[in-house]
């Protein structure tokens, strides 16, 4: 990409698009592309065919998507499914109708199955069972994946897809009903903080995941973006995991946190183990850099600044 190619950030207010977009403004890039929900319906394919067709954009960052936690996913099936495919058909078929040059498609660590050798490798993608929780979201994804390399092999486009591990930082959606674990986490320690009271976490504090900081996902995306060229899926994340119960413990200690915390072990773990194998990634000179502790800290900043302050 130079710096008069013309980008569409397709999402740039959500926790992804919006790194993407200070990224490209970071590089010095100005021939941006934004729409808001309100302004463009990317679920609806008369209206990003219209929007291809005037603006024809270079490049494409496709962070748009339906995306929440465990609870979210469990209760609406049938939007996550109907929205995310929705949003790939029209993007994806419009970037091939009108001569995109490159299209990133993002995906997620939830499209491998629910039980499958640590680290995850890429080619471990449809070699088992999902995880019944978020099972509708993770097919939408790997539809999204094979529709750009059909496209590829069929059309000869270069539309790319990255699968990041669990995403957090400045942007994130601190609403307990549709959160992911981390912002849940951090508003749940917050609130309790100021109430004196205790924090009740789902599920046994078990599983373990991995955590990559939104921005270091924005830089790796831009990185790909410029080398790599590939129809097989890549993995992005920081190559190693952490256990709830000590994601919580970390969490409370960053908020300030200094009371009980109680598991729900009622509710559901979700996969007991999940973490990429980032080997394909690091090999080609890129690596996450953003501590864990570090970023929580800058995640919750941003909560005090400005969710806090949106909500008043």
């Amino acid at each position: 990409m130079d710096k008069g190619s013309k980008i569409y950030v397709a999402g740039h207010t959500g926790l992804v698009g919006s790194a993407i977009l200070r990224r490209l403004q970071n590089e010095g890039f100005s021939n941006l592309l934004v729409r808001t929900h309100k302004e463009l319906d990317l679920c609806k394919q008369s209206e990003v065919e219209r929007f291809f067709n005037q603006e024809k954009p270079d490049y494409v960052f496709m962070a748009a998507a339906k995306v929440g936690g465990i609870l979210a996913n469990s209760t609406y099936p049938a939007e996550f499914i109907y929205s995310n495919l929705a949003i790939q058909l029209s993007v994806i078929h419009s970037a091939y109708l009108y001569g995109v040059k490159k299209l990133l498609f993002l995906g997620s660590s939830c499209i491998y199955p629910k039980v499958t050798p640590q680290p995850m490798k890429e080619e471990y993608l449809l070699t088992g069972a999902l995880e019944p929780t978020n099972e509708a979201y993770a097919i939408a994804k790997i539809a999204g994946i094979k529709m750009c390399q059909a496209y590829n092999s069929q059309y000869g486009t270069n539309f790319i897809s990255v699968m990041p591990a669990n995403l957090y930082g400045p942007g994130d959606n601190f609403d307990l009903q549709t959160s992911h674990v981390l912002p849940a986490l951090i508003r749940k320690f917050h609130e309790a903080k100021l109430s004196e009271q205790s924090v009740t976490i789902w599920g046994t504090g078990k599983p373990r995941r991995e955590f990559l900081f939104v921005d270091d996902c924005a830089d790796a995306c831009y990185f790909l973006m410029n080398h790599y060229d590939e129809s097989e899926i890549i993995n992005v994340g920081v190559g190693k995991d952490i256990s709830i119960q000590e994601l919580a413990e970390l969490t409370g200690d960053v908020v300030g946190f200094k009371g009980d915390i109680v598991y729900d072990q009622g509710k559901p773990d979700g996969t007991l183990l999940k973490r990429l194998d980032v080997n394909s990634i690091n090999g080609m000179g890129w690596k996450a850099t953003t501590d864990l502790r570090d970023g929580i800290a800058r995640t919750y900043q941003w909560y005090l600044t400005h969710d806090i302050a949106k909500n008043k």
